[in-house]
């Protein structure tokens, strides 16, 4: 049985590493807003780091719970969320401005969900 107020704490830190990615990807129109400036690299290298942390914490918390915790809600690409961070991490120089827009825009808002929906459980809320 893994420690509740673990599980609690790190489902917390990707609650936060989603809320500096909404920050960071708010004035974003579209995947070209990444490459027409430093300001928009900087936001793509500071998301791509945030999005590393998320997938780090997931396999985490999936080896401590066992695969158990992220089974209540098979609607997320749990290995989805888990492989975009081996991909930042070993092929960064290869990163698509696209793909990490689609994720900011179509993928957040369901894992932010789910992610509070697992805190708020584990938490007895």
């Amino acid at each position: 049985m893994p420690d509740r107020a673990l599980v609690r704490e790190i489902l917390r830190q990707m609650l936060e590493a989603i809320a500096r990615i909404e920050r960071r990807a708010s004035g974003l129109t579209n995947p070209n807003d990444f490459m027409s400036s430093d300001e928009g690299i900087d936001k793509l290298d500071a998301i791509c780091m945030m999005l590393v942390a998320i997938g780090e914490s997931c396999k985490h918390l999936d080896r401590i719970t066992e695969g158990q915790l992220f089974a209540s809600r098979p609607e997320i690409d749990w290995k989805g969320v888990m492989g975009i961070r081996d991909v930042i991490s070993h092929h960064y120089f290869d990163i698509n401005a696209d793909v990490v827009y689609s994720v900011c825009r179509n993928r957040i808002p369901g894992l932010k969900t789910a992610l509070e929906a697992l805190h708020n459980t584990e938490s007895g809320d």
